[in-house]
């Protein structure tokens, strides 16, 4: 009762006051509690009050907090932002706290000789176990050398690969000036060190990041790296890591009106659930999704995880959730997604410190990883979709699925763009989907038949809705596929 009464003060005092101090509150309670005691039970719910607490002596200083409208960059935030991306590395002062972390849990430098080989061991003990199927496959971060070795391989990747889906997010306006985040799987807080990283570079926002971790290592990973960095980002709250098993989280147990919710690299990882217990899962902490929250989901690029992550998220929308990219349903009609191996690439990081120096040695390429290519979905619970294009009734447009029929004939069609560039200084090649086809299709640019008429292929992002004329269709039988060739005949057009 008493925190009731506390809330609703809180909620008249800051109506009636831009700014007060959370001792005021004492004047108009009954109740004899501290300033601290006040906090204790407000601390939990003032995101959700549009409140931020400065501490201030042995008081908090009380101010309003931004509204939860559309997050819309300028200029200014966009440039800082392709900046970055121009020339992507883990930012120095992470860096170093992360150097400074080894070694604090080594007792030695980050650099000794004896800690690099242990680091090596571990990540290549990690790459062994990440290429088994079935129960042979256990990924664990629970060991100490374990997760040094996540810090040195896996999480510079990982680190800006989110911050691009967040770009393009904000871009998107899917984003919020003042948001509520949670990262499920957490693991020593990849993403809410990228979060924090990116809102660095934003002059008017807010978020409070929450998230969930299993192991003790982890969060003591998560607590000497992320609280240190976070400190530097205006706006930005870091609340303790939630201790839970994903698989036994309840959602009574996360924080309510979540504005985004965050499965990266980690549903692939659970054991012992299927696809359609995975979607139950996700399904079931979604009802702590505000109502026009964001699921982002986001696993490895790699055939056999991004196709079981296509069917997942299929699953998903059979459970109720709805896809807003990278898919879009053209023909009005779900995909079949036995073979959708599909994902986005970005332009390569550039190795940290730490990688270089795990690299100076006779098996380099063991130690280095600097490209970025992952598969992703963003899952609504309101179904609105990036694209809202529906292939018109009489459009002069053949389906994938109809490619067999076309073999050597030219062709319209009408397709999502699912994938980079797979191809070489010769071909430039896509895959692309219009929900239809059982096959893979690609297209494909030969580099001596670029023309302004065709060059968009090149130039569009993944998930884009784009109309191919004039394109020839060819059977690859050894990869049992359908490629259609453009030529300098071909028009290639964006679907707005």
């Amino acid at each position: 009762m008493a925190k009731n009464n506390i809330l609703s003060t809180m909620k008249y005092v800051s109506r009636m006051k831009k700014e007060f101090m959370l001792s005021e509150i004492k004047d108009y309670i009954e109740e004899e509690m501290s300033t601290q005691d006040i906090y204790n039970a407000v601390s939990p719910f003032l995101f959700d009050l549009k409140l931020n607490a400065t501490p201030l002596d042995d008081d908090f200083q009380m101010t309003r907090g931004l509204s939860r409208e559309k997050m819309e960059l300028t200029d200014e935030e966009k440039e800082k932002m392709l900046s970055f991306f121009g020339s992507a590395v883990v930012p120095g002062q992470l860096q170093k706290i992360i150097e400074n972390y080894i070694t604090q849990k080594t007792t030695k430098e980050w650099d000794d000789p004896a800690v690099l080989e242990r680091i090596r061991k571990a990540i290549v003990s990690q790459k062994n176990a990440y290429w088994k199927s079935g129960k042979s496959r256990i990924i664990s971060y629970e060991k100490g050398y374990s997760i040094l070795a996540y810090l040195a391989y896996q999480f510079p990747v990982y680190f800006v690969q989110f911050e691009h889906i967040l770009y393009s997010m904000a871009v998107e306006g899917m984003l919020k000036k003042r948001m509520k985040v949670l990262d499920i799987g957490t693991g020593p807080g990849t993403v809410p060190l990228a979060i924090a990283d990116f809102y660095r570079r934003l002059d008017d926002a807010e978020v409070a990041i929450h998230s969930v971790e299993l192991y003790d290592e982890n969060i003591e990973a998560y607590d000497a790296i992320v609280s240190e960095y976070a400190k530097k980002a205006s706006g930005v709250i870091m609340e303790d890591p939630i201790k839970a098993n994903l698989v036994d989280l309840k959602p009574e147990n996360i924080p309510d009106n979540i504005d985004l919710m965050i499965f990266s690299n980690v549903l692939n990882e659970v054991r012992g659930l299927t696809i359609e217990q995975k979607a139950e899962l996700v399904k079931r902490l979604s009802s702590r999704l505000s109502d026009d929250g964001n699921i982002v989901l986001v696993e490895p690029a790699d055939r056999v995880n991004s196709t079981e992550f296509r069917k997942l998220t299929l699953a998903l929308k059979r459970q109720g959730l709805g896809i807003f990219s990278p898919c879009s349903f053209i023909w009005c009609q779900g995909c079949k997604p036995d073979e959708c191996w599909s994902f986005e690439q970005k332009d390569d990081i550039k190795p940290t410190r730490l990688m270089e120096k795990l690299a100076d040695c006779e098996e380099a390429f063991r130690y280095l990883n600097t490209d970025i290519k992952y598969s992703y979905a963003i899952m609504r619970k309101d179904n609105l979709s990036r694209i809202n294009y529906k292939v018109p009734l009489k459009s002069k447009f053949a389906r994938l699925a109809d490619m067999d029929k076309h073999v050597g004939k030219r062709i319209n069609v009408v397709c999502s763009l699912m994938s980079g560039d797979l191809g070489d200084i010769k071909y430039a090649v896509y895959k692309i989907c219009d929900g239809t086809s059982r096959k893979q299709v690609y297209a494909l640019l030969p580099s001596h038949h670029v023309v302004p008429e065709n060059e968009l292929l090149k130039k569009e992002s993944y998930g884009s809705v784009i109309e191919l004329y004039n394109v020839l269709v060819k059977y690859n039988k050894d990869k049992d596929a359908y490629n259609l060739l453009l030529s300098k005949q071909s028009i290639v057009e964006k679907v707005e």
